[in-house]
């Protein structure tokens, strides 16, 4: 059985929020057979130490890694055995398909994102450490794993994640709540702008990755990608932990970013986890600054360039007594809450919500009609 992309959660503003994607599904028995050979036995034995290795762009956030390792101040959401490292620490004669730091730091121009580091070899989740270690983490703080084994799923799925994806997980902090469930798609338009700078940077084809709502990223019909977020509230703020998966040199279970550029491409340049990420902070930084300040409306336009549902026709099926009468609509955009705004054949303007069973979240649309 080929692995399942996963269900995306996407909740009422006022609750919890907890979005989509880091790996592939496999469920009890069923491994994918495509994904359990690029991990080693030692990746998927939660028992052994987890290794983070720390640093920061600049002497100050050096100094913040310092001191987190000798206060021994991070821990794992199982109080699993830790090894916290200082990248002054670690052999540099590291295996190839390591994680680059240096790489990423000489690329980085952000002022706050991405400039404090975590970097671990395996991980049970980026997203677990970064949420579990919020208050002690500096806001733009970003944990990166090369190899991912216990990425959330629904219930008791598991999720594993080849070598070659891009994974991560990075803090934000925000006050206006009415806002955060918006934040997926200034992230989702980040991952998206960031492969469109490194390709023109070094000169390469255009490559068209395009944003399914509400977090998925496409190329070609097929997913390469996807958007995590979390966020809890406390004293009056809304910590929010971001969580990214992106193919970029791993062609299994669907394909990679490398693989469409091969194909587009006579150069034997390849995209770069590091180079992809440090794009992504660069640009996200300033998407983010944009949102916060002059509000979700100043990117529309180019979001809505970048997704893929613009007069797109939608069957809803609505229970009208003991029958079930289907009506179709049309996908203009999205409504302030972050939902899909659509109109009915008869011109009722309405707002689309995902049942939250659905695995498919198109199959499964409620609408609500606007005034």
């Amino acid at each position: 059985m080929p692995p399942t992309p996963c269900l995306r959660i996407f909740t009422s503003p006022l609750g919890t929020l907890s979005y989509c994607f880091l790996g592939y599904l496999t469920s009890g028995s069923q491994r994918a057979c495509s994904l359990a050979r690029y991990l080693p036995v030692a990746a998927m034995d939660s028992s052994s130490a987890c290794k983070l290795v720390l640093c920061g762009k600049s002497c100050a956030e050096n100094e913040i890694a310092r001191s987190l390792k000798n206060n021994g101040t991070l821990k794992l959401p199982d109080n699993g055995e830790l090894s916290v490292l200082l990248q002054s620490e670690v052999d540099k004669t590291c295996e190839d398909k390591s994680f680059n730091v240096e790489l990423f730091m000489n690329s980085l121009s952000t002022n706050q994102f991405g400039r404090f580091f975590i970097w671990s070899p395996r991980l049970t989740s980026t997203h677990d450490v970064v949420t579990h270690n919020f208050k002690e983490l500096p806001i733009g703080a970003v944990c990166v794993a090369d190899i991912q084994y216990k990425g959330r799923g629904r219930s008791k799925n598991v999720w594993e994640s080849p070598i070659g994806c891009l994974l991560f997980s990075f803090t934000v902090q925000m006050e206006d709540g009415r806002i955060v469930p918006l934040l997926q798609y200034v992230v989702s338009l980040a991952v998206t702008e960031a492969i469109k700078d490194v390709c023109n940077k070094e000169g390469l084809p255009y490559l068209d990755v395009k944003i399914k709502w509400p977090n998925d990223l496409y190329i070609n019909g097929l997913k390469v990608g996807g958007i995590l977020c979390t966020s809890t509230y406390k004293l009056k703020k809304f910590n929010v932990s971001a969580g990214i998966g992106l193919n970029v040199s791993n062609e299994k279970p669907t394909t990679c970013l490398n693989e469409v550029l091969r194909i587009l491409s006579t150069s034997d340049f390849q995209l770069r986890r590091e180079d992809v990420l440090a794009a992504f902070f660069n640009k996200f930084e300033k998407l983010y600054d944009l949102f916060i300040n002059q509000g979700f409306q100043t990117l529309e336009d180019l979001y809505y360039k970048t997704w893929l549902h613009s007069g797109q026709r939608v069957i809803i099926q609505e229970n009208n007594g003991d029958q079930s009468v289907e009506n179709v609509v049309t996908i203009q955009g999205l409504t302030s809450s972050g939902y899909l705004l659509a109109f009915g054949d008869d011109g009722q303007m309405c707002e689309l919500h995902p049942d939250g069973n659905s695995f498919d979240f198109f199959k499964g649309l409620v609408r609500r009609k606007l005034d």
